[in-house]
């Protein structure tokens, strides 16, 4: 790096190599976005408001005292100096001060460095805490108070006010002299002050309006007041002046070491134990979506207006489940972002949540490359899922909102993994003081973060849980694969070994359950859910046959013979007796009775049965009438009338206007795949990233390649030169009031004022932001306003033309 000082920012651009510039521009990707035409208008992009809050958001608190220190020094500040002023080590200020140059957040030369101009403004109050220098706290005081305050001090008082402030201001500014001065109180004033200092904060006492000399017996406030080491600001309050708490810090910015990382609360762990709970939670992950997708093909919640899902659906699912909301909130959510669900329409044109086309396709695919698809997509998805089922504004947060997004989730998530990647294997996070510690880490990591990342990283953490990205509290083997440049190639087969292998059978029993030993094989699996209904769901399901169940077998086509032999080719154990008779009792029942729409008919040739049915007492709501042996009538509905039947014991087929059958299967709706998924973007989260990269890569490689040639067009232009011709564009207006902002240059306007009134106006630039620009009128003598829209013309003036 050169030696000599740039005289802006733009001119250390002009200066970087082209490393530097695309290291700069990949730090900072919203500066290549259009391309700028030259490296003043990069400059100008880099000092907006916008663009340094993202800036400084991605520097640690390391970085953000470097730059607390630099605004109180003033510029220029040199790195010596801050190695002074910062509690941190040599080194590490070193290394926090190339990385904010690296992010243009400070320029120059180690001996002069500068932040670029409004930085000061967006970091807010002092970090350090440091309060008013003494010669501001000064100003308020009577000219004999000031007197009498150097006589205490031992210096001699003038009778020039100025002069008095500047030669107290300097005493204070001595360490030396501050030590002797707090040698001179006593413990209890000397806790009080430190209790000020500590807090950074003004005090409050009864009055500071009374003169106590230096060598009086006094109480603490006054032994304070009259050594310099508290300064009154009003009637009310004191507060330490800047000089004395630095000295009481011993020159730093910190009472403490600022380079010292939170360490993470860990205990130890079986990395084996942390693979087998992590791989039983992705199991349980895969399995859950396809069992709630797959009732949502036959029976779709209803979508909101809003487009998201509601209370009671969402309530219904977590039954279904058998987890918690939370849980269910988050399968649904990635159920959609991995493009396995979507809004569609039903026969009905109901609008619905349905599963879509890509679903079926992710079903037919091995368990370790579902859960891989689902992972990806969480680490990779912004929206705040923890927050479904609070309430804002009086309303509860529903699942799938389209308000749920947040744009430092991602980053958040992957901080959090990536700090847990960095513990060794065999060690997790602790109970109970692991996640906070985790949280001071990534604060410390990121300081500007929002407020609510401590929350947000307990999510994270449970999340990755349920996920199976994190078991016991540590980060599984599958689950650093996932943060790897190619998950689709390396987490599958880490995975694989964990899933417990699919069972291909049942086990029978005389209560007429089934029981299932594990995970069944997803075609036996689907199969047992058309004939059986799950009463329980854990370590081993178990399914519950009834008379419900084996109707909805038949209703989709299977007949009696086919059923008994399903149940004795999938089970372990004998056919329970009573099971073979239930059957057999609710086939020969089945289709007995045959129902159409007179509004509604039924008919049978068993009038027995008929009989039966009309003169059933629960029956008087279905206004049946018979009007022959054989046939009753019934104003009721049919796709009322039949589920009443089924109530009362009956198990009736509809028949077609030809007298056939109509099988009453039930009708299995699917949604179009979200164009975003259809390419199968969703499918492989590291070989989108991995794409994304590349692209963003080359985007800045010629990024690199326009601002380059835009400097030399700009060496080349005559208008370029100082003092020859002044600028007209928007852009090079922009840039030129920026660079004249960073070096203290005058600048020549030309301004169009409301009324449409051309003047010409020689200013000196304070700030440009929002479209204003705010600067020193050497005509009216005082700081005005200017919109930049109206500035025609700009021009820096060189000293020989001010």
């Amino acid at each position: 790096m050169s030696t000599t000082a740039p005289r802006t920012l733009a001119d250390q651009l002009r200066g970087w190599s082209t490393d530097q510039l695309t290291r700069f521009l990949t730090a900072r990707p919203d500066l290549a976005n259009p391309a700028p035409q030259d490296s003043a208008q990069l400059a100008s992009r880099a000092g907006t408001r916008a663009s340094l809050t993202r800036a400084v958001d991605q520097v640690d608190l390391l970085g953000l005292y470097v730059l607390d220190a630099v605004r109180h020094q003033g510029a220029p500040a040199s790195t010596a100096g801050l190695r002074t002023a910062v509690h941190a080590s040599p080194d590490a200020v070193d290394a926090a001060v190339q990385h904010l140059q690296d992010l243009a957040l400070l320029w120059g030369t180690p001996q002069s460095l500068r932040m670029p101009s409004g930085l000061a403004e967006i970091m807010g109050p002092s970090l350090s805490g440091l309060g008013p220098s003494a010669e501001e706290l000064l100003a308020g005081y009577r000219p004999a108070r000031v007197a009498a305050l150097a006589r205490d001090l031992g210096l001699s008082a003038g009778g020039d006010r100025e002069h008095d402030i500047k030669a107290i201001t300097g005493h204070l500014a001595d360490p030396e002299h501050v030590r002797d001065l707090v040698a001179e109180i006593d413990p209890r004033t000397r806790a009080i002050l430190d209790h000020l200092e500590g807090e950074g904060r003004d005090g409050v006492v009864e009055s500071t309006d009374r003169t106590v000399a230096r060598g009086d017996e006094a109480g603490p406030v006054d032994q304070l007041l009259s050594r310099g080491l508290l300064v009154a600001k009003d009637r009310r309050h004191v507060a330490v002046p800047r000089e004395v708490s630095t000295a009481l810090r011993e020159g730093r910015s910190t009472r403490e070491r600022i380079d010292e990382i939170p360490g993470l609360a860990l205990s130890p762990r079986d990395p084996a134990l942390v693979d087998r709970a992590a791989g039983g939670a992705a199991f349980e992950l895969v399995r859950h979506v396809e069992l709630l997708l797959e009732h949502w093909g036959t029976t779709p919640p209803s979508a909101l207006r809003s487009g998201g899902l509601g209370v009671r659906e969402l309530k219904a699912a977590a039954d279904l489940l058998h987890v918690d909301e939370r849980v269910t909130a988050l399968l649904v959510e990635l159920a959609v972002a991995a493009g396995l669900l979507a809004v569609g329409s039903t026969d009905e044109r109901e609008v619905a949540w349905l599963p879509t086309d890509a679903f079926d396709a992710w079903t037919a695919a091995p368990y370790a490359e579902r859960w891989t698809r689902l992972a990806t997509t969480w680490l990779h998805q912004p929206r705040l899922v923890g927050l479904v089922g609070s309430r804002r504004e009086g309303k509860p947060v529903n699942a799938l909102a389209p308000d749920l997004e947040r744009g430092w989730l991602v980053g958040a998530r992957i901080s959090a993994l990536t700090e847990l990647a960095a513990v060794d294997r065999g060690e997790v996070l602790a109970a109970g003081t692991g996640v906070p510690s985790l949280v001071a880490r990534l604060e410390w990591r990121r300081p500007r973060r929002p407020r609510a990342r401590a929350e947000a990283v307990a999510w994270v953490i449970e999340e990755a849980a349920a996920v199976g990205v994190l078991g016991l509290g540590g980060l599984s083997t599958h689950g650093r694969a996932l943060l790897g440049p190619e998950p689709s190639l390396e987490v599958a087969p880490l995975l694989e070994p964990l899933l417990p292998a699919p069972i291909d059978h049942v086990l029978l029993q005389a209560d007429l359950t089934a029981v299932a030993p594990g995970p069944l094989a997803p075609e036996l699996a689907r199969r047992l859910s058309l004939v059986c209904d799950v009463e329980s769901r854990g370590g081993a399901t178990v399914y519950r046959v009834s008379d419900a169940s084996l109707r909805r077998a038949l209703d989709a086509g299977w007949s009696a013979a086919e059923m008994h032999g399903f149940f004795a080719s999938a089970s372990r154990t004998p056919v329970p007796q009573g099971l073979t008779y239930l059957v057999d009792d609710v086939a020969r029942r089945f289709g007995t009775l045959r129902a159409g729409t007179a509004e509604s008919f039924l008919r049978s040739d068993d009038e027995a049965t008929l009989t039966e049915l009309v003169h059933h007492p629960r029956a008087g709501a279905l206004r049946l009438r018979q009007i022959a042996p054989t046939v009753v009538l019934s104003d009721v509905p049919l796709d009322v009338l039949l589920p009443r039947l089924r109530e009362l014991g009956a198990a009736p087929v509809v028949e077609a206007h030809d007298g056939t059958v109509r099988l009453a299967r039930r009708a299995v709706h699917r949604a179009r795949t979200p164009r975003a998924s259809a390419g199968g973007d969703q499918v492989d989260g590291g070989a989108l990233t991995a794409r994304l990269s590349a692209r963003d890569a080359a985007r800045v490689s010629a990024t690199v390649t326009a601002i380059r040639a835009g400097d030399q067009v700009a060496r080349t232009r005559p208008s370029a030169r100082p003092g020859s011709a002044a600028v007209s564009t928007p852009a090079s207006t922009l840039a030129v009031l920026r660079e004249a902002t960073d070096a203290g240059a005058a600048v020549w306007i030309g301004y169009v004022d409301k009324h449409g009134t051309s003047a010409e106006r020689v200013v000196d630039p304070v700030k440009v932001e929002g479209g204003w620009l705010t600067a020193y009128d050497r005509r009216s003598e005082e700081v005005r306003a200017f919109a930049v829209h109206r500035i025609s013309t700009a021009r820096t003036l060189d000293d020989s033309q001010v």
